[in-house]
């Protein structure tokens, strides 16, 4: 190994890259939310707040409430972020809302909300529900602002042909963007210009559910308990991630100290690492070793996948390295995602997510299996994940060596500049969505499954953003 490195110049091993540094520095190692006793008293009131918005739900559950109120209850508990708190109240509702085939069928902001709640769940709901609603030129749309943007994020989580939803999103596009000049109250004029920016259904959830608590804040129609409860779990989340955020900083001398434990691989390196990094080691060893268990449990059904990823990740990285140092260009977009989708690590990441899928070890060694066959939805979350980050990233790296990104890949096989590259891979992007929804609404994997791979294209979304 010496031998390599002696072999390689220090221009190879260090190439400058102008990266800005975090302005974050130490901020975490001292900031603190709140103290002990807060968080503690805290999370009993957040306790005692979220059974009575518990019994909310159960009300409207047990009453026979029209069915506009189901869906704005199930869209407020997912937009401030307490969901995952009520899934099976959610679940049960939805249920409800599907069976009630005609509901609200001659309103298009109710078929608009319903429309989207359903299919974000997986539900299978045809896009013609919005024929009846067309005008004399074939446009659907409304004069009220509300519909009007539900409608828009109602037809982002359409499939491939469906053209009715096609056009209300490029119709209403434009009608969005003019309403954004006219004398719109400035609190809602911000709602459409975040709707264009970015659907609903591509959003991250706890950033949206940051944004939307001050939004229903200022809803005469609140509901003060959801509100309490939702801005109490907010904060106890903070300062959790704070807390995290803490103990996953560590100065360049404990860097040091922390990867020489790791390449030791012995539980007698702790002796050396302060307390924090001392519990990420042992839980570091523990979960590896508990990993090669379950392997040995199943009599190595998955050691030869988890390896060939590992074998794959290496190649692909080395291919881009090659890449950069030869000057190549690959002379199609689909010759460079054969090697970038999969130099992108979502695959790795997404296997990761799945170990918190279920208590069901079962379910969770399917999920990781299906994964690594690289199906539809992960290659597409890849694909807006890799193409996303290209398309951000392309005017800084032009400032250093750097490996060729499906933007100039793009440029040199159609023939065209930054700007016509880039819409010639935004619609890549857009059709790759179109395949999650799809995969969404297959019907084949449980949407537990599913939300990962989402999820990690929303959160990859917003940093590109």
């Amino acid at each position: 190994m010496a031998t390599l490195v002696a072999l390689a110049s220090q221009s190879q091993l260090r190439r400058p890259r102008p990266y800005t540094p975090s302005p974050w520095g130490d901020f975490f190692l001292n900031h603190q939310t709140c103290t002990p006793s807060e968080l503690l008293s805290m999370k009993e009131e957040a306790h005692a707040k979220k059974e009575k918005v518990r019994r909310t739900i159960m009300d409207v559950i047990g009453s026979n409430v029209d069915l506009i109120q189901k869906l704005e209850l199930i869209d407020t508990l997912q937009q401030i972020g307490v969901d995952y708190h009520y899934k099976e109240e959610i679940n049960e509702l939805l249920h409800r809302v599907y069976d009630d085939k005609d509901g609200g069928s001659d309103d298009l902001y109710v078929t608009s909300l319903r429309f989207y709640l359903l299919r974000k769940h997986g539900y299978v709901v045809p896009s013609d529900v919005f024929l009846k609603f067309e005008d004399e030129q074939g446009n659907v749309s409304s004069d009220d602002v509300k519909c009007l943007m539900t409608l828009y994020d109602a037809a982002h989580l359409r499939t491939h042909g469906e053209q009715i939803l096609d056009n209300i999103i490029t119709f209403n596009k434009s009608r969005l963007q003019s309403l954004i000049t006219t004398n719109l109250e400035p609190d809602l004029a911000n709602e459409v210009h975040i709707t264009l920016e970015t659907p609903r259904f591509r959003r991250v959830k706890r950033i949206e559910a940051q944004r939307y608590i001050s939004v229903y804040e200022k809803k005469t129609t609140r509901d003060e308990m959801i509100l309490k409860f939702a801005k109490l779990d907010y904060n106890i989340l903070q300062a959790l991630y704070c807390e995290e955020l803490k103990e996953l900083t560590i100065t360049t001398d404990e860097s040091n100290i922390f990867t020489e434990a790791i390449e030791r691989w012995d539980e007698q390196a702790t002796e050396q690492l302060p307390t924090n990094l001392k519990e990420i080691f042992i839980n570091i060893l523990n979960t590896t070793y508990k990993v090669e268990k379950d392997i040995e449990l199943q009599k190595n059904k998955h050691a030869k996948n988890f390896k060939e990823v590992v074998i794959n990740t290496a190649k692909f990285y080395h291919a881009e390295v090659k890449w950069r140092d030869e000057r190549y260009v690959p002379t199609t977009i689909e010759e460079h995602l054969e090697i970038s989708l999969l130099s992108a690590g979502c695959t790795q990441l997404i296997c990761l997510a799945f170990t918190s899928v279920s208590e069901d070890v079962a379910c969770r060694e399917q999920a990781i299996t299906w994964a690594l066959t690289f199906p539809k939805i992960i290659r597409a979350v890849s694909i807006v994940g890799r193409i996303g980050n290209d398309i951000m990233s392309h005017e800084r790296e032009q400032t250093s060596e750097h490996v060729a990104s499906t933007v100039e890949t793009c440029m040199k096989q159609y023939g065209v500049t930054v700007e016509e590259a880039n819409e010639k891979l935004r619609t890549i992007i857009e059709e790759s969505w179109m395949d999650i929804v799809e995969e969404c609404l297959d019907g084949k994997r449980p949407m537990e499954v599913l939300e990962k791979p989402v999820n990690s294209t929303n959160n990859g979304f917003h940093v590109q953003a």
